[in-house]
């Protein structure tokens, strides 16, 4: 099975990007513009009436969903070892998978990159705030998370790992200070900026993580 996966550089198709490029099979990568208004064209909504990327395909396979891609290639690919079968690991993948989508994204995220979602008056300023209050909140809980372990779940490197570094890499987008205010997250990133996958999706993305 031959995928494709349909990206939009830095976003959160990011983290199935670098575990394709971690199973080491072909792949085709198909990268939006910016703003990806692709994904409004009718040939897109046919692959996802959501109108949203990642979108991973392969002959009559098709699935949507970041965390849901993620599990996936994990699960289908065992010789990449980057999902344990453990029932402990598999359920603490998913929370942080609800956590960081459901949550962190789509509230925290949304709210500052975002506001128009969430109000048609214009009034953008004090959602925005919110937003920063709760991204703070959650980056905090991450960092603390961070210091006791090398890895989001377990022991070794797994899918959730790349999916923490596309927010981890938001917040140098967003100014945030990175790296003064979460050091064990940015050990974390750190570690999986060495790995080779992470580069190669980097390099094809044209992004850094650092700014």
């Amino acid at each position: 099975m031959v995928y494709t996966l349909h990206a939009a550089p830095g976003s959160c198709s990011f983290a199935p990007h670098i575990v394709l490029e971690e199973i080491g099979e072909p792949y085709s990568l198909v990268l939006m513009s910016p703003g990806h208004p692709e994904t409004k064209t009718d040939q897109f909504r046919r692959l996802n009436p959501k109108g949203r990327i990642p979108v991973l395909t392969a002959d009559n396979f098709i699935l949507t969903e970041a965390p849901a891609i993620l599990v996936h290639l994990g699960l289908t690919n065992p010789s990449a070892k980057l999902l344990s079968t453990a029932p402990e690991a598999i359920v603490r993948s998913i929370e942080w998978f609800n956590w960081l989508s459901g949550t962190v994204h789509a509230v925290a995220v949304r709210m500052i990159w975002r506001p128009d979602y969430f109000t048609d008056d214009g009034e953008y300023d004090s959602l925005i705030a919110k937003g920063k209050q709760h991204l703070s909140s959650a980056f905090a809980l991450i960092e603390s998370r961070m210091k006791e372990r090398l890895w989001v779940v377990g022991d070794h490197y797994s899918v959730v790992d790349p999916y923490l570094l596309v927010f981890y890499r938001w917040g140098n987008r967003m100014h945030i200070g990175m790296q003064s205010s979460y050091p064990a997250w940015t050990k974390h990133a750190r570690r999986l900026e060495d790995r080779p996958a992470v580069q190669n999706a980097l390099s094809q993305e044209n992004i850094s993580l650092w700014e």
